[in-house]
């Protein structure tokens, strides 16, 4: 079965479990006899597939799960069958099997637990790469003067990063110029290279949200020095959740939101995007293999920090606050 249609069976899964299960969850049997025989549904574009990794405020172990709407209940499907990883990356490696494990436990509705009882953390984690486009927005572009780029712009983050949806930014002592990019990032579903804008698609497995915190005096320094500018630690919040690409109605149309101390400083739209996301991983997949549970930032509207007038940057005390669409927001205090 090809992989979208894995995702719409596994979405069509969710749609049922919403329909069936306001009061008691209960078994659809009907369901998993039709899921077990590999019957391909469509997927309703009102349903939100949402995969979150979390721990219990009461501690314990990592856990895999699947939110049905931002907020909402959490249906924890690797605490219910040990073959499935509690890992959104080892997830994606198994492929179809563990797409048909997870789905028949959500259609049960087996062990729901509530939002409020859980610590989020990024949703995708111990990823193979975090690549990042720049200069991708028109508005970024003017911002600072610059031309439109003729291809992506290439860059890259180191994994370790990425911190959660609603933890602390650091800000180094070695840097006075840190600044925000709001950022829709792109997970990779499945292992591609060298493939079309076409096949590019099929391996996309969602979206979700990040801040590409840049500490500008080092990016600049020495004729440019973009990695230490941008992989200092906890420069990459990621979250709250991998929203399936089925269940967005148009990625292409978001808007792309920063706050800081709820002052709007970013208002933008990924209609903006220069370079869409498939022409990313296409263009990507051409010198090196994306694996499943690669991440990669497609670029930042205008509006950073840097390039306001006067410039502003983060400083300790902040709130930092990221929402793209639908697909939910980013809180983060710097300290």
């Amino acid at each position: 079965m090809p992989y979208r249609g894995r995702l719409r069976l596994l979405g069509r899964t969710f749609l049922l479990l919403r329909s069936s299960c306001s009061e008691k969850p209960k078994a659809n049997t009907h369901f998993i006899a039709s899921i077990t025989a590999g019957r391909n549904f469509s997927v309703s574009s009102a349903v939100n597939m949402r995969f979150v990794q979390f721990r219990s405020k009461n501690g314990g172990p990592q856990h895999l799960g699947v939110q049905l709407k931002e907020g909402g209940d959490i249906i924890a499907v690797s605490s219910v069958d040990s073959k499935i990883p509690n890992s959104l990356k080892k997830f994606l490696e198994g492929g179809e099997d563990l797409l048909k494990k997870a789905g028949r436990i959500v259609a049960q509705g087996r062990s729901i637990t509530p939002a409020e009882d859980v610590n989020f953390l990024a949703p995708v984690t111990c990823m193979d790469k975090v690549a990042c486009i720049g200069l991708n927005y028109i508005g970024h572009c003017e911002e600072q003067g610059v031309s439109p780029p003729e291809t992506p712009v290439v860059f890259n983050k180191f994994p370790s990063t990425v911190i959660g949806p609603h933890d602390d930014v650091a800000l180094p002592s070695i840097s006075e110029k840190v600044d925000w990019e709001a950022e829709l990032a792109i997970v990779v579903g499945k292992r591609c290279k060298g493939i079309s804008d076409k096949e590019a698609e099929e391996c996309i497995f969602g979206y979700t949200i990040a801040q590409d915190i840049t500490a500008r005096d080092w990016q600049r320094r020495n004729g440019g020095q973009f990695l230490i500018g941008k992989s200092m630690d906890t420069f990459c919040p990621l979250g709250p959740a991998v929203v399936t690409k089925e269940s967005i109605s148009d990625i292409n149309n978001m808007s792309v939101k920063t706050w800081v101390n709820g002052s709007l400083k970013q208002d933008g739209n990924t209609s903006e995007l220069i370079f869409k996301p498939h022409e990313i991983v296409a263009y990507i997949s051409q010198f090196v293999t994306l694996l499943p549970g690669d991440v990669i930032l497609t670029g930042t509207p205008a509006g950073v920090g840097f390039a306001r007038k006067p410039p502003e940057f983060l400083k300790r005390g902040d709130v930092l606050e990221t929402e793209i669409g639908n697909l939910g927001r980013l809180r983060n205090k710097v300290l």
